[in-house]
């Protein structure tokens, strides 16, 4: 690998719109090729909240679309819907 800058980029899932709720879901993908997960590769999110991925230096570069359910719609289940996206940029 040569040296330069990488992206590395986290997607959480989190229970909902705020910054500070609890992760449900997660990939990261790591442009340096030293790492990947996603949700399933292990018990523990690599954050609990979306604030923790800010305070560990993830900075973000997408929120999520906040749609409101159509009526009679607002207890189904669907797609997980909080999604954000966080980027790092790393020297190696």
């Amino acid at each position: 690998m040569e040296t330069g800058q990488y992206q590395q980029v986290l997607v959480l899932y989190l229970a909902s719109s705020a910054l500070d709720s609890e992760v449900r879901g997660w990939a990261v993908y790591d442009g340096t090729g030293r790492e990947a997960h996603t949700t399933g590769d292990s018990q523990h999110p690599p954050y609990d909240t979306g604030l923790g991925a800010l305070r560990d230096g993830w900075r973000v570069i997408q929120f999520p679309t906040l749609i409101p359910p159509y009526p009679g719609e607002e207890y189904t289940t669907s797609f997980m819907k909080y999604q954000f996206v966080f980027e790092k940029i790393v020297s190696v």
